[in-house]
């Protein structure tokens, strides 16, 4: 029994010859046509004019097919970035995190005294979703008018009300980078939201859905 990589041989060195003789019988051909029609050019001037012409047309057509896979494999980041996010933002604990923040956490850190464990345990998931989310969409990972229009919510809100107590936290650890990435994204956020002239408001709804 013949190996597989025997015949995958004889079948590419068949392929290359008979391209071989394929193509030198063109340039032949090519040759007759023009000498009857009363054109004065050798063979060999002929064979490199038409080489030199396949040479450009296979350097035109690889930089096409390198152009669609570059263009696929990007496609496919983006649709598995996208993915990734919507997994992260629309998980059960997640969703009941942002609903907390959204109906029990006062605006002003002030008046926020004595946050329960599950408050707290509940500030820290949105915080850390939002920076798991900044982290997905590095500048150049994907370009943001994907994934803003059904992202912008989330991210405003939780930052509107988050963004005191980040504020007052890094005072008090003297820590200015805590959180830096969630902050970032939500800036990155704010000004999508500008440029799309979405208006800068809230409307908090007690049991919404």
């Amino acid at each position: 029994m013949k190996k597989p990589f025997t015949q995958d041989l004889r079948i590419i060195i068949f392929g290359a010859i008979a391209g071989f003789i394929g193509w030198m019988i063109l340039q032949i051909a090519v040759w007759y046509a023009l000498r009857s029609l009363g054109a004065d050019a050798s063979l060999w001037e002929v064979i490199n004019a038409l080489s030199q012409a396949l040479t450009g047309a296979t350097i035109a057509v690889g930089g096409f097919v390198a152009y669609r896979e570059l263009s696929e494999a990007e496609a496919s980041r983006h649709m598995e970035i996208a993915d990734r996010l919507f997994d992260e933002l629309n998980s059960e604990e997640n969703i009941e995190a942002r609903r907390w923040v959204f109906q029990e956490l006062p605006d002003d850190p002030d008046q926020a005294s004595n946050i329960s464990a599950e408050g707290q345990q509940a500030i820290k998931r949105v915080l850390n979703s939002l920076d798991r989310v900044s982290f997905l969409t590095q500048e150049g990972w994907i370009p943001d008018d994907l994934i803003m229009p059904w992202m912008h919510p989330m991210i405003f809100k939780a930052w509107k009300k988050l963004a005191p107590y980040v504020a007052r936290e890094r005072t008090r650890r003297d820590e200015p980078y805590y959180y830096a990435y969630a902050e970032k994204v939500a800036r990155r956020c704010v000004a999508w939201r500008a440029k799309s002239g979405i208006a800068d408001k809230t409307t908090w709804l007690n049991n919404a859905l």
